[in-house]
């Protein structure tokens, strides 16, 4: 017998069926509520309380620090798969194959070209437009060179989507990025796998080679993977509203990469080295930063640490803080601003009062780390972040327009006027 919910109103009795998935979760299903009630709605600002799908890619249970995709856990993969396998099981949802990976993998080295045309479009950009409005507006622009819609129940037009976007996706990040910095474009080097090819766009001088030191691909791969899927998010919850529309893939990903660009998602491991360069110009006092953070009445925030979904610990940060202490002593950096994002850690971690709010650094406080220790200027931190959630938006995508959900229509309370009389200019 399934089971239900009973809500009353105003005297009144209207029953609705409970849904349960599989790891248990349970949810109102109240899509019939203003038609049975006529009229009455909820309101949940920021949707902190609403499903607004079912889905099979990603759980999360954020009371117990677990990130699971399609089934695996989050520190399985990050462990034992690379970021293109971790890439086909979001958006296909099965692991690959050896030969499912290599023909993945050769096919979209096949589609990394992107039209020169393109490269009028950035030469448009000044050099300080920030590198994620470049981001999505050539990701936007590659709907131009790709005219034609996909046809969602063709399996070839599908796959022949996806492998385009996560092809040409990388190109555009490393332009957006080497526009900022002056160097001339770059499209790497098709021998390499995917993460390699990436960095070689990124850094490659033109007067030079440039290898990638295997730690340096194995902690960008690892943060890849950790931040390719998160569930319903701001970005997330886009690309499937903007989708809904039958919008294409390209246009919903540049829709979820504008969202992403906010301070308050994407935009936090930047936070992050803005608050410890703001701590070093101040003299680098960390125990005074430290005791900001906890008096109620000082405006100061202690960024990259806690979370708002993961009560307990983030899974991630577990993972990445081991790959950002191995890029440090690998890199043998000496920089101050790192040294205080050290100290802040360690006394984060014995402090009891963030041991007893569980204040735990989070996955941006390291990978902010990491991107600093590679020499990436702190505006591309979010375009990198990007990069990783590309798989995660796809597939969410995908699984949008496969399910054939229909189109993102929220309601509203009014609190506007009532109906009033239209007053002429000289009355007003």
């Amino acid at each position: 017998m399934s089971k239900t919910a009973t809500l009353e109103i105003d005297g009144k009795k209207y029953e609705f069926p409970l849904i349960e998935g599989t790891e248990k979760e349970v949810a109102l299903d109240i899509k019939t509520l203003r038609a049975i009630t006529g009229g009455v709605t909820t309101i949940d600002p920021g949707y902190k309380n609403t499903g607004s799908c079912e889905s099979a890619i990603t759980f999360l249970n954020g009371e117990e620090g677990i990130l699971r995709y399609r089934g695996y856990s989050i520190e399985e993969l990050a462990d034992k798969a690379d970021f293109l396998e971790v890439a086909y099981l979001l958006i296909f949802g099965e692991l690959p194959t050896k030969d499912q990976l290599s023909k993945f993998h050769e096919d979209i080295k096949a589609q990394s070209h992107v039209d020169e045309d393109v490269k009028k479009i950035l030469d448009g950009f000044p050099k300080s437009a920030h590198p994620m409005g470049v981001l999505s507006s050539l990701t936007s622009a590659l709907v131009a060179f790709n005219p034609s819609s996909v046809n969602v129940d063709s399996e070839e037009e599908m796959y022949n989507a996806i492998v385009r976007i996560l092809a040409k996706f990388p190109v555009l990040t490393a332009w957006a990025y080497r526009k900022r910095v002056g160097l001339p474009l770059e499209y790497g080097d098709a021998s390499l796998g995917y993460v390699e090819n990436f960095l070689k766009m990124m850094f490659k001088k033109p007067n030079s080679n440039y290898v990638p030191k295997k730690d340096i691909v194995a902690a960008f791969d690892k943060l890849l993977i950790l931040h390719a899927d998160h569930e319903q998010n701001c970005s997330t919850s886009t690309v499937r509203m903007v989708g809904s529309s039958h919008a294409g893939l390209f246009v919903s990903i540049s829709a979820g990469i504008a969202a992403l660009w906010g301070p308050l998602h994407g935009g936090a491991n930047q936070a992050v080295i803005e608050m410890l360069e703001a701590i070093k110009e101040d003299g680098g006092d960390t125990k005074k930063f430290m005791a900001k953070a906890k008096d109620k009445n000082d405006p100061f925030r202690l960024m990259g640490f806690g979370h708002r979904v993961y009560k307990n610990f983030d899974p991630r940060a577990k993972i990445i803080k081991k790959a950002a202490d191995e890029v440090l002593n690998d890199l043998g950096i000496d920089d101050p601003v790192l040294d205080i994002a050290i100290a802040l850690e360690k006394e984060a971690l014995e402090d009891q009062y963030f041991v007893d709010r569980k204040l735990y650094p989070n996955v941006d406080f390291y990978s902010g780390i990491i991107y600093r220790a590679l020499g990436i200027p702190v505006e591309m931190f979010t375009p990198m972040f990007a990069l990783g959630r590309l798989p995660g938006w796809i597939a969410q995508w995908r699984e949008m327009r496969l399910r054939k959900e229909p189109i993102g229509r929220p309601r509203q309370v009014y609190i506007g006027e009532n109906l009033r009389p239209f007053k002429e200019t000289e009355e007003r």
